[in-house]
């Protein structure tokens, strides 16, 4: 079975990013259309606006024209001839009254020979070139034409900044008409001529830029702002995918090694049981014959090399018995257990031994701390702790067993004051058969992790920060037992 990667899968990530551009894109792209729309709306809107203020005031140009100065010039001179001063003043005054606050930059009426007989620039008066096809059209069909001039592009006015009058005109061509009416509803006069003036629509149009401006910030805005919480909602949903991506690479790992390790085991266990047998053999022959060479001759050649093989038969029975321990664990029983008790045996057993190596046992905790388990393996647990402990203490110094009991549950501290873990080996003083003692099997802290866990319970190991080992064991309150 292949051993999995454990580099953070990539694709889910890709995945995301192209999820959140094409998002993007689309949000970007449907507003603009929805900003185009809406930009096109507003400004043909204000130019039908325009053109109905153009049309009103086209209409009473005509009869304020016709009214006050085409009847009164007929009556008064004969017939209408602008090339009379009189007659020309009197209709500039006319045009010039009427126009006034209406931002109208130039009036021309264009007569039948298609020549300009009015213009508020009297050079103009005369000329014949003028006279487009939309004046043909008002003069023959008394139909209306509206242009927009604009010095800049539709959209590039958007970008400016400035604008200077006169920048935005509309010229309008109206026919006109001798108008005699009343009312809207009485027929129109015949077409005497056609009128055309030019009006500056800048300040209009400028509130039709400065909307379509709002548009555009508001679209941009808005689309950042969708942006960003798509993007933050497809990272954090990236993000799950590769944490269970990570967590499902993780527990294969585990689930290799667990398998490895239990096929191990058995081996481990079969062997050491095929050991175990002969070995208390030879173990229990040794010290047997180890009396009796003691009692002949304590300091001879037979009584030293009958302790060697006493002592190392000893070592490799332990050896036997941990591989076993951990290639069958126990499953422990479920019993009234006071862990002050148990502290306190493992205290009193381990205080020779201390004493020999200059160490103090040092115990904190107040009784009785009731738990439920088995009392044996919560014994060899806590005696694992102190003895390894006191096997990393090369001189002198003191182990401290503290415990407390909360609303949480138990908790155990076992710390010495040795040279404490690696810090190279903190990860990994858990694992089976790791070890940096010289004669170790690497299997002692995880029989205890074993135990514990089977408990309900959980170890931390870690490092005091003025030195030594610390190593914390916590029963969840479920394993406590209810005083």
């Amino acid at each position: 079975m292949p051993v999995p990667s454990a580099t953070p899968p990539t694709g889910p990530f890709q995945a995301a990013k192209v999820i959140t551009v094409t998002i993007f894109v689309l949000i970007v792209g449907s507003n603009l259309v929805l900003s185009v729309f809406l930009s096109d709306y507003a400004r043909r809107a204000l130019l039908e606006k325009q053109e109905d203020y153009a049309l009103l005031l086209a209409e009473n140009l005509n009869h304020q024209i016709f009214q006050r100065f085409t009847l009164p010039s007929i009556l008064a001179f004969g017939n209408v001839d602008l090339t009379d001063p009189r007659q020309y003043e009197r209709l500039d005054q006319i045009v010039r009254t009427t126009i006034h606050g209406f931002h109208v930059i130039e009036v021309r009426i264009h007569g039948f020979e298609r020549k300009v007989v009015y213009s508020m620039t009297p050079e103009e008066v005369g000329e014949t070139g003028r006279s487009g096809a939309a004046v043909e059209r008002a003069l023959e069909e008394g139909e209306n034409h509206f242009q927009i001039l604009n010095k800049h592009s539709t959209w590039g006015s958007i970008f400016v900044l400035d604008f200077e009058p006169e920048d935005v005109t509309m010229s309008t061509i109206h026919a006109l008409r001798a108008d005699r009416r009343l009312s809207p509803d009485e027929p129109r006069g015949p077409i005497i001529g056609a009128i055309e003036f030019t009006q500056d629509i800048t300040k209009d149009y400028l509130k039709v830029v400065n909307f379509e401006r709002l548009i555009v910030a508001s679209t941009l805005v808005t689309s950042l702002a969708l942006f960003m919480i798509v993007m933050m909602v497809l990272r954090r949903a990236d993000r799950l995918a590769v944490e269970r991506a990570l967590e499902k690479e993780r527990l294969e790992r585990e689930l290799h090694q667990s398998e490895k390790l239990a096929s191990m085991g058995r081996m481990v266990a079969g062997v050491a049981h095929e050991i175990r047998n002969p070995l208390g053999i030879i173990r229990s022959t040794a010290e047997l014959l180890l009396q009796k060479a003691k009692a002949e001759n304590p300091a001879g050649a037979n009584a030293k090399l009958l302790t060697a093989i006493f002592d190392e038969s000893k070592r490799l029975s332990r050896t036997v018995n941990d591989f076993l321990d951990y290639a069958r664990p126990k499953q422990p029983r479920q019993d009234d257990v006071d862990m002050a008790r148990v502290l306190h045996q493992v205290a009193v057993f381990m205080e020779h031994k201390c004493r020999e190596q200059g160490v103090d046992i040092e115990s904190d905790y107040a009784e009785p701390l009731p738990l439920k388990g088995d009392a044996d393996l919560l014994y060899r647990a806590v005696y694992n702790l102190v003895a390894n402990a006191l096997d990393a203490m090369d001189g002198p110094g003191t182990i401290r067993l503290t415990a407390a009991r909360d609303e949480h549950g138990l908790t155990l501290v076992v710390a010495d004051t040795g040279p404490g873990f690696p810090a190279e080996a903190l990860d990994h003083v858990r694992d089976p058969f790791f070890t940096t003692k010289q004669n170790g099997t690497g299997l002692g802290l995880t029989i205890v992790d074993n135990i514990i866990r089977a408990h309900g319970g959980s170890l931390d190991i870690s490092n005091n920060e003025d030195g030594g080992a610390r190593v914390t064991v916590t029963f969840s309150s479920d394993a406590r037992k209810d005083a």
